[in-house]
């Protein structure tokens, strides 16, 4: 019995030291080494200011900047909070959030189908792209808004577009956070309401 309870706690020790701190030092290194801007979230800068990380989306107010899909992550994009609503279809509260997305969208762009991703949250709460529908469907809000035509609003979303990884995984997608640099560089930023 105290062989086997010798063994049990060496065990324990050497995996936890192995698994536990030798193995994510070793990958962590490799991976600031190999990968350092991925490694390190992929951060963007504007004027030499962090404004936000290529993958953890973040929530656009104004009328003149493309918005992200809902997020259920805490009060909305909050990492330290990831997660989906875990709301049923028939929860009041999401069917009332759905439902009042759906009025404010309606309103800003009367008459057009309102691409799903505009209306669910992704998995994590923290989905940085939309899809080039919903994309599409905020152009003339943001073409109105920034005092520029259509066209050059949708060339900026054609450039972003992302085809399929590897060209058959995932689906077409547009980085926001991305896409609103860049509208930021084709006209004046817009004035927050």
């Amino acid at each position: 019995m105290k062989k086997n309870l010798i063994t049990a706690v060496l065990m324990t020790l050497v995996t936890t030291v192995l698994f536990g701190l030798a193995f994510p030092i070793v990958i962590t290194g490799l991976a600031q080494v190999l990968f350092p801007r991925q490694a390190n979230g992929e951060l963007l800068t504007k004027n030499g200011r962090v404004v936000g990380s290529r993958w953890i989306g973040q929530s656009f107010s104004s009328l003149g900047y493309f918005h992200s899909r809902p997020s259920s992550a805490g009060t909305g994009y909050d990492a330290t909070n990831s997660g989906g609503s875990n709301l049923g279809p028939t929860n009041q509260s999401l069917v009332a959030r759905v439902q009042g997305d759906a009025d404010r969208l309606q309103a800003e762009n009367p008459g057009v189908a309102i691409p799903m991703d505009m209306l669910t949250s992704s998995g994590s709460g923290l989905d940085p792209h939309i899809s080039p529908e919903a994309a599409e469907f905020q152009v003339p809000r943001i073409a109105r808004e920034r005092g520029v035509s259509e066209d050059v609003v949708r060339e900026a979303v054609r450039q972003h577009t992302e085809a399929r990884q590897f060209g058959f995984l995932g689906e077409p997608r547009v980085n926001v956070l991305v896409l609103n640099l860049t509208l930021d560089e084709i006209s004046p930023k817009p004035v927050n309401r």
